[in-house]
């Protein structure tokens, strides 16, 4: 400890320890809720113990049980893991200034398909944004069938209820660390964002957080009939009946190995056995999508959404799916995805050079992440909380991904100089532009306005790349408009 600065704060639970980092007070694991091993496994999460004296807060906490994304991705989204227990845990970043009170709170949820990822991805180091006056808060949640199986003697969507916790946990001990509970912005990307657009929706989450981010992924979740087959799976894989006491019982190796060969194969765009949020009549009583459009959820709450120009190119290309997509492979994906004739049309007629691969994956984008949040934006133009809409356009040379679903997460948090990020990026990836994109988000946790005009009948968009920043009206509009007559 001789050569660490610390930094102290006070929680509910004790008296934590972390260290100063050039300039930023940074503290790592600390518990928001009990360990969910032994009787409290596949249960909604408990409050931590309290401790005794200082718990060190130097070491990310231990990581949900995970394995590596499958190659080829593996390699360009590194996923650390961290042995332990305790793994419902986060990390708050807060400048080291004495005094410092009141400051506006961002916390992140990261995504990975509610298989993968944790707060310990250096991308996601948070020091840029406690430079900048916001606290950075990044939380750890269960992942896989830990955290997302569907059980009859289980409360399902588990994962989302740590999540709760741990904004149950911002809320009571976020003014400890300089920030201020009524300044609350979530902020999630891909299943990150599929998950708050589920916390918008529940009455659980209300006066959690008066702002939120949703960066690639779009408010869903299934019915406990669609949503039960990949626990079945699993259970007649491992020959055990698809019940949480039996999972129990089950060596958890075995368990990840069961489940790693159940959901592999496959990605988002094009499907595959995955876990997804479900309506299950107590935390979630309907579609969190439906929920949004009609209004009657979030409403006062800001909004700010966007996608990338080619999320397709990080789960086509680097596996060469690209090229495997033949014209009769399109037109029967079309006819599973039920996209309409006319839009197809549309989209061939703005890509005369696409290939069939290039084509499916601009649809798929669209389908699955622009057309629903530009639809949710539309229904939220007249209420009373006000939504923004941005783009990332930059293309990334690595392997021709382009501008490919998690590329703009090392510009909204500023660590292009991190290895990690530059799996992704490159090494040349403009600075300038991560300085443009990190300042919205600090404004938007700020202010609940990042720097242009909210969503109207103009449908303004914000483009982030390539080149300098830019606002678009009515971008793609052709496309968009050919669903709705769809």
């Amino acid at each position: 400890m001789s050569d660490i600065v610390e930094a102290r704060a006070r929680t509910v639970q004790g008296t934590v320890r972390g260290a100063v980092e050039r300039g930023v007070a940074v503290f790592r694991g600390i518990p928001y809720a009990a360990a969910p091993v032994g009787a409290r496994r596949f249960r909604a999460p408990e409050p931590p113990e309290p401790w005794e004296g200082v718990r060190d807060a130097l070491a990310f906490g231990p990581t949900a049980p995970k394995r590596p994304y499958a190659p080829p991705l593996d390699r360009l989204l590194p996923d650390p893991a961290v042995e332990g227990e305790e793994w419902l845990n986060l990390n708050v970043w807060t400048p080291a200034t004495k005094g410092a009170e009141g400051l506006p709170v961002l916390v992140w949820i990261h995504g990975g398909s509610l298989l993968h990822g944790s707060s310990a991805v250096p991308v996601y180091d948070g020091s840029a944004f406690a430079r900048d006056g916001v606290v950075l808060v990044s939380v750890n949640y269960r992942l896989g069938v830990e955290g997302f199986g569907l059980f009859p003697d289980a409360p399902a969507n588990r994962g989302l209820l740590d999540q709760l916790a741990a904004l149950e946990w911002v809320r009571d001990n976020i003014a400890g660390f300089g920030g201020d509970p009524d300044r609350v912005t979530v902020a999630g990307e891909s299943a990150g964002a599929v998950s708050i657009g589920a916390l918008l929706a529940t009455d659980r989450a209300a006066g959690l957080f008066r702002r939120a981010v949703l960066q690639s992924g779009a408010p869903a979740a299934l019915t406990p009939e669609a949503a039960r087959g990949t626990t079945e799976l699993i259970a007649q894989r491992l020959g055990v009946p698809a019940t949480a006491a039996a999972f129990a019982a089950v060596d958890p190796e075995a368990l990840l190995t069961a489940q790693t060969e159940v959901t592999s194969g496959g990605n988002p765009l094009t499907g595959r056995n995955s876990f997804q949020l479900v309506v299950d009549g107590d935390l979630l009583d309907r579609d969190p999508a439906e929920a949004l459009r009609t209004g009657s959820a979030a409403a006062g709450i800001d909004l700010l959404m966007g996608t990338n120009t080619e999320e397709y190119r990080l789960w086509f290309v680097p596996g060469g799916l690209t090229e495997r997509i033949s014209r009769l492979k399109l037109r029967l994906a079309l006819l599973k995805f039920k996209v309409p004739n006319a839009t197809a049309r549309v989209y061939r007629a703005n890509r005369p050079d696409g290939t069939p691969g290039e084509i499916l994956g601009a649809l798929a984008t669209d389908l699955l992440l622009r057309v629903p949040l530009n639809r949710l934006a539309d229904a939220r133009a007249d209420g009373p909380g006000s939504t923004y809409l941005y783009e990332f356009g930059w293309p990334s040379p690595v392997q021709r991904l382009g501008a490919c679903h998690a590329l703009e997460l090392g510009f909204v948090f500023d660590t292009l100089a991190h290895p990690d990020t530059m799996a992704l990026t490159g090494p040349d990836a403009p600075q300038e532009l991560a300085d443009a994109m990190h300042q919205a988000w600090v404004e938007f946790a700020t202010t609940g306005d990042p720097g242009w005009p909210s969503w109207d009948a103009s449908r303004p968009v914000q483009f982030f790349g390539p080149g300098a920043p830019a606002l678009v009206l009515a971008p793609r509009d052709d496309e968009l408009r050919s669903w709705h007559r769809g």
